[in-house]
């Protein structure tokens, strides 16, 4: 008390060191919950809105906590209501965000102590209900378009998401042991323009995310979802795949070939085949009904490549190959099997020779991607995922060490005599 009298200017200096940049005396009274020094330096005017910007109180996996910027986010988090109540009555904005556009309630999300956060989550929303707000305060999003709802989803924090989530029930009744409940899914499954959470939740990196895939009410959405429009879709499209890789198949078998001249010396000779001009493949009726397998196969390549590439520009590179929930591999098989069907078709209209390597290739990466629709089935399902981790994961990595070791023996010179 002594020294705020003597010097006052230090209430409000915040630190300048990187690691605490911002820091006033104000956050260390209220992580130190000393209830009588806050209400001190708020008395001799401490800034209720000062950030604490430094590394040590940002969100990264580095640090062990995350209280936000603004002393109102600190004395949420270390579940003082005094001093969170006194920092109100002084001036402080409920509604402020940090750098990440984070709101306190946000902030709350990552607290460990989740039964606790969801009660100081109560405590500041009434305080907001009080002021006149068109938009609720647990409606704003931060700067990732994330409300705390979301955030709680895309965190995997169960206890938050579920206490969120009474809060949009609607009891209908009860009847005898049976009762009845609406829940607003708004948030959970839209078709607008923003993610919804269940979208949010699939391509999110965090396994602790798919946690939330089992609760109430989003397992049972899922659940419908699934079988209403999900599993006929899915099924649907893999009988469409299937008969469009045997037409390219059977094109690839009855390809335009004919013998090679002058290679024959006896007539136990084996001839040899090679591939006919563009001249010379399109004469008989055979070569007809080939050109419109042909074309199918072309336009279904192209029509790969055009719901493929805007996807990856939309989800992003590393998600949209690296996830195994999306389909993960599969996207690089099927793209790499469309490209080859193209240079396979480039090359037969330019009569270039040597078409069967791309072809061949496209055959069995094609093949390969038949795979991904075995995961909607139940008992193909889990060994599909253990099969493409398997591939992608481990076999993926001994390929590569076993290309740079065969790169070092041949690249070795022979010794000379």
């Amino acid at each position: 008390m002594v020294l705020m009298e003597a010097a006052p200017e230090l209430v409000k200096e915040p630190m300048s060191s990187e690691l605490y940049a911002g820091q006033t005396a104000l956050h260390v009274a209220i992580l130190n919950q000393n209830v009588n020094l806050v209400r001190a330096l708020l008395s001799h005017g401490a800034s209720v809105s000062a950030r604490a910007t430094g590394t040590a109180f940002h969100l990264s996996p580095h640090n062990h906590i995350y209280f936000g910027e603004h002393p109102l986010s600190f004395a949420a988090c270390v579940g003082s209501e005094e001093i969170v109540r006194l920092l109100i009555e002084h001036g402080a904005d409920i509604r402020a965000q940090d750098s990440l556009g984070n709101t306190v309630l946000h902030v709350l999300v990552f607290q460990p102590n989740r039964t606790f956060a969801c009660q100081m989550y109560n405590l500041l929303l009434s305080y907001d209900r009080r002021g006149d707000h068109p938009q609720s305060l647990d409606l704003v999003p931060n700067r990732q378009g994330l409300t705390p709802f979301k955030l709680a989803g895309v965190e995997g924090n169960a206890v938050m998401f579920q206490h969120l989530m009474q809060k949009w029930k609607h009891s209908q009744g009860t009847f005898g042991l049976v009762t009845y409940t609406l829940y607003d899914l708004t948030e959970i499954d839209s078709a607008g323009d923003e993610p919804s959470l269940l979208e949010l939740i699939v391509t999110t990196k965090k396994r602790e995310a798919r946690q939330i895939l089992e609760q109430t009410p989003v397992k049972q959405l899922v659940s419908f979802k699934w079988r209403k429009y999900g599993r006929p879709y899915f099924c649907v499209l893999g009988a469409l795949y299937v008969l469009y890789m045997s037409c390219f198949t059977m094109c690839c078998v009855y390809r335009p070939l004919k013998f090679r001249s002058g290679n024959r010396t006896d007539s136990r000779d084996i001839t040899l085949l090679e591939q006919k001009l563009l001249q010379e493949a399109y004469v008989t009726p055979q070569d007809g009904i080939r050109l419109v397998g042909e074309l199918v196969t072309v336009i279904g390549a192209m029509i790969i490549l055009i719901f493929e590439i805007p996807d990856i520009f939309r989800v992003g590179f590393t998600r949209f190959f690296g996830h195994t929930i999306l389909g993960g591999p599969f996207h690089v098989l099927i793209i790499a099997y469309a490209s080859l069907v193209l240079v396979t078709m480039a090359m037969r209209l330019t009569n270039t020779s040597g078409e069967v390597v791309p072809m061949s290739f496209a055959l069995v990466l094609g093949w390969c991607s038949v795979m991904y629709f075995a995961r909607g089935f139940q008992m193909l399902g889990p060994f599909t995922i253990m099969i493409q981790k398997m591939i992608f994961g481990d076999l993926m990595r001994f390929c590569w060490l076993m290309a740079v070791v065969i790169l070092g023996f041949t690249s070795g010179k022979p010794p000379t005599r």
